[in-house]
């Protein structure tokens, strides 16, 4: 499965169990162990573990891999590897205090849809 399709089935992954400020980054030239960043926002930890729950049923139905999850648990911040995409999925909060969207380059797409992203490719 190509990072492309990845990030498309989890951002409409993300998007099906309401994930806020949903942005995802290309981070080619900046990492060489994954193409794509997601980030998205869930209000409670069970809305967090639902996302999670979605975004790797999502992936595993079109043929995408989890290589791990960290996080779920606690539940306030989940990372989900998917190889060349890398989804964060965090609480307000905790997503204002680690701020990636800055540390992986300043300005983020904002999006609700990968194809915006990807300038409609």
């Amino acid at each position: 499965m190509q990072a492309e399709a990845i990030c498309r089935a989890a951002v409409e992954a993300l998007e099906e169990i309401k994930a806020q400020d949903i942005v995802v980054m290309d981070v080619r030239n900046m990492s060489s162990l994954f193409d794509y960043m997601i980030v998205a926002s869930a209000e409670s930890t069970r809305q967090t573990r639902a996302l999670v729950g979605n975004l790797q049923e999502k992936v595993k139905a079109q043929g995408g891999k989890i290589i791990g999850v960290e996080g779920e648990t606690a539940g306030e911040w989940v990372l989900v590897d998917l190889g060349d995409v890398v989804v964060h999925v965090m609480q307000p909060a905790i997503r204002s205090y680690y701020n990636l969207e800055q540390l992986w380059g300043g300005e983020a797409t904002r999006t609700k849809s990968v194809q915006h992203a990807h300038g409609g490719q």
